[in-house]
């Protein structure tokens, strides 16, 4: 392209010369100088009539305001949606909280509202005011950082008091005559056949023929035979060199080599062998050593009291 510049006599002239790309490069040049100078008076104009109240651009900023607040309004609501989410995963939380709760109360034995944090709060209300959003996301976190660690130590409450439960399982400490009273204790006596003083080595539970004998811990069967003394008799081994006998039943419902639970009906009541009348004759020994089965029985009355204890205490880490 040739350009001719003259003066306004028409004396002087002076050809100018743009090729393509000096002449694309001037008109994107002038266009940019064209959209600087129109943004600025642009927004001179916006700002002066937006100050002085202009018709036309107030009505253009309520509608740029309007579009924020809508812009405003959406976001709110996402953020809403987002910590609804949060709260119902917490509320997740919270009933697999309760759930091992149930659990760890049935382990225990105790009531499930024993060891259920308290909820009662209270005091003046002095200054209250809505939380902001950074105040509300870092309740959040710290509920969310406080149920896990509530969960942590129900878990470990749970895995503990499961330990317990299974070894107390093969202690002999269920009575092996539901309600049953005592009769003779563990100890030296006037035996009642020849009248001589003599080591009674086991507790006797006076009760009416066919009343059911129960295993006092889980554990095998060693032994079930008919003894001159000890009449129809029941062995069973609870393992670490620990074992109960059942002696003078009238019928017996399990033999040698049988896995018993605790608590199972595993004879009944008689007066076979060396008896004088229908009882059951209760031994227990560690390592073929007579002990006296009270200190067991007694061990396992306390036991629920003592695990009540271990679980309020470890409630509050």
């Amino acid at each position: 392209m040739h350009l001719i510049i003259t003066d306004a006599w028409m004396a002087k002239s002076r050809p100018i010369y743009l090729s393509g790309i000096k002449l694309l490069l001037a008109g994107l040049v002038s266009a940019l100088v064209l959209m600087l100078v129109a943004a600025g008076l642009y927004h001179w104009v916006f700002l002066k009539g937006a100050r002085e109240g202009w018709p036309i651009v107030g009505t253009l900023v309520k509608l740029v305001v309007k579009d924020e607040s809508e812009q405003r309004d959406r976001f709110m609501r996402e953020n809403i949606n987002v910590m609804a989410r949060r709260l119902g995963e917490m509320q997740a939380k919270l009933m697999q909280l309760e759930l091992l709760g149930e659990r760890v109360s049935g382990l225990a034995g105790i009531n499930p509202n024993e060891i259920k944090a308290a909820t009662g709060r209270g005091g003046a209300l002095v200054g209250a005011r809505s939380l902001t959003m950074d105040e509300l996301q870092s309740t959040l976190a710290d509920l969310d950082k406080l149920t896990d660690q509530r969960v942590d130590l129900m878990t470990v409450m749970e895995s503990r008091l499961f330990d317990e439960k299974i070894r107390n399982m093969m202690v002999p400490t269920q009575e092996p005559v539901a309600g049953g009273s005592l009769g003779s204790p563990f100890g030296w006596r006037i035996d009642p056949l020849n009248g001589l003083a003599s080591l009674h080595t086991g507790l006797d539970f006076p009760a009416t023929p066919g009343t059911p004998i129960l295993a006092a811990a889980g554990g095998v069967v060693v032994a079930q035979e008919y003894h001159p003394d000890y009449g129809n008799m029941v062995e069973v081994d609870h393992g670490n060199d620990l074992i109960t006998r059942y002696a003078h039943a009238s019928r017996v419902l399990v033999k040698k080599g049988d896995l018993v639970k605790r608590g199972q009906k595993i004879a009944e009541v008689g007066t076979t062998g060396r008896s004088t009348g229908a009882h059951l004759h209760f031994e227990v020994l560690v390592q073929g050593v007579f002990q006296d089965p009270q200190k067991f029985l007694t061990a396992g009355q306390q036991l629920p009291k003592r695990i009540v204890a271990t679980a309020l205490s470890a409630r509050h880490p």
